[in-house]
């Protein structure tokens, strides 16, 4: 019986003396959260336009960047515009080395050249036309910044442009021939149709919807400072001009579209005011709005309640063409090209798409979509492209301007 009980005693010690083992590797191989340390990680720092911050800070993304690819990664919110207009450099966005930081601040001029300036290693816009304006020689009577060497980079993260709508208008609109329907799908088959509603000054009673008050619209947020505005106006531009835009149609199509901008009254500055407006004041609030694919999968998946209240009820109709809101990524360094590779992660994808509605790769990947709920395509096919930055720059002067 003695020997019995100190076995039993042994026994106890050597738990005691694991788990006090098993504290102090856990207290040393966490963070304060709880969070697993990665050691011997490659810092990587990327300037990052807007609309993927939730997608970026993601800790099962952070968790894969660190424990497959060895990568710790900052993403510091920049504009897109001032990727072009700025220094690309931390200091510039009040991070980094604070004494360069506040000289910038009180209007000493740096640059990606000046020394102890924290640099880059990629550049991740969140529009094509940031993407491919970086690539040139910066204009310097313009204004424009000194930029690194690209190395590599492309398309990475997607979303098409669509228009969320309401049940009782979208089944008015397939009654006037505007929206089709296939495959639990709803097309804008007839874009120039619906545009010539707007313009024409068609109220919704015109065309049956008598519990509508005003005019026809399409609520967007303002092209002049937004970058969702601009791409919708973008499109709206192709449309107009059969697709291609040239010097000749652009001019004539320029005034149409400035009146459009006209009779579409007062505009939010973000989408996400647009889309938290549409949800909440229903459809005598907003019959049709413009925004992303993605705002309404990452709804789903960050309030699953909320949108079971109106999913019934709420329509997306994709625009025939659309226009892809296209996230690029640019590469400066070795270390940068590591998380471009990690970012095509088909896990990454995953969660990319499940999570936050961004369709990945130049195609927009492929994913089962049936388990959304709403009529979403499992691939996007009829696109314009998207138009290079002389051509926005002349659209949105003219609607600021004229």
């Amino acid at each position: 019986m003695e020997i019995m009980k100190n076995k039993k005693a042994i026994i106890g010690i050597i738990i005691f003396i694991v788990l006090i083992i098993a504290i102090i590797l856990f207290k040393n191989l966490s963070d304060n959260d709880g969070n697993i340390k990665f050691k011997n990680l490659t810092n990587v720092y990327v300037a990052t336009g807007g609309g993927k911050e939730d997608f970026l800070a993601d800790k099962d993304v952070q968790e894969i960047l660190k424990k497959k690819y060895n990568l710790n990664v900052t993403f510091d919110t920049w504009s897109n515009g001032k990727t072009i207009t700025m220094p690309l450099i931390r200091e510039s966005v009040g991070l980094g080395d604070q004494y360069i930081a506040s000289r910038i601040s009180e209007g000493d001029t740096y640059t990606i050249q000046s020394e102890g300036v924290s640099k880059y290693d990629a550049l991740f816009t969140s529009d094509q036309r940031f993407y491919d304006y970086y690539k040139l020689s910066p204009n310097k009577e313009k204004g424009e910044s000194d930029r690194y060497t690209v190395l590599d980079g492309g398309l990475t993260l997607n979303t098409p442009i669509v228009i969320y709508s309401w049940k009782e208008v979208v089944d008015v609109l397939i009654k006037e021939g505007i929206v089709t329907e296939k495959d639990g799908v709803y097309y804008i088959s007839d874009m120039n149709k619906l545009i010539s509603y707007i313009l024409e000054g068609k109220k919704w009673s015109d065309i049956g919807l008598s519990n509508l008050y005003g005019t026809i619209n399409i609520a967007s947020t303002d092209p002049v400072s937004s970058s969702p505005g601009a791409t919708y106006y973008g499109l709206l531009l192709s449309i107009l001009s059969g697709g291609q835009v040239t010097d000749e149609n652009i001019n004539t199509n320029l005034p149409k579209l400035k009146e459009f901008y006209i009779k579409s009254g007062y505009m939010n500055n973000t989408p996400a005011d647009l889309f938290e407006r549409y949800l909440k004041t229903g459809m005598g609030g907003e019959p049709m709005i413009v925004d992303y694919e993605k705002s309404m999968i990452d709804f789903a998946n960050s309030s699953p309640d909320a949108f079971n209240q109106v999913k019934d009820d709420i329509r997306i109709l994709y625009p025939t063409p659309t226009i892809w809101n296209s996230h690029c990524f640019t590469v400066f360094t070795d270390n940068g090209a590591k998380l471009y590779e990690a970012l095509n992660d088909k896990e990454i994808g995953q969660i990319a798409w499940e999570r936050y509605g961004f369709r990945t790769g130049v195609t927009g990947g492929t994913y089962d979509v049936s388990g959304i709920g709403l009529g979403v395509p499992q691939t996007i096919t009829s696109t314009v492209t998207s138009l290079k930055m002389d051509t926005y720059n002349k659209l949105i002067d003219y609607l600021k301007n004229n």
